[in-house]
């Protein structure tokens, strides 16, 4: 094993902590746990992020039909056929 150190925010920090002492590990091993999980899946873009490009992409695109509103439901349907 490798000894390093890092830079956290204080709420990362204190977040961290909590999380460690309600998993019964140190503080360490809960960093390397992020970190493998971190590496293993990598993370999402904050909730607010993913909102925020959501709402950019809506009305970007067009299918050429104009009843999409009103049967959406059937369109969805329709491509899951």
């Amino acid at each position: 094993m490798v000894r390093t150190q890092i830079q956290l925010e204080d709420d990362q920090l204190d977040q961290l902590k909590r999380r460690a002492e309600q998993e019964g590990t140190s503080l360490a091993e809960a960093v390397r746990r992020a970190i493998a999980q971190f590496l293993r899946k990598g993370v999402a873009a904050p909730r607010d992020e993913r909102k925020l490009r959501a709402l950019e992409a809506a009305g970007r695109f067009g299918s050429g039909r104009s009843d999409v509103s009103a049967a959406h439901d059937d369109h969805l349907a329709d491509a899951f056929r």
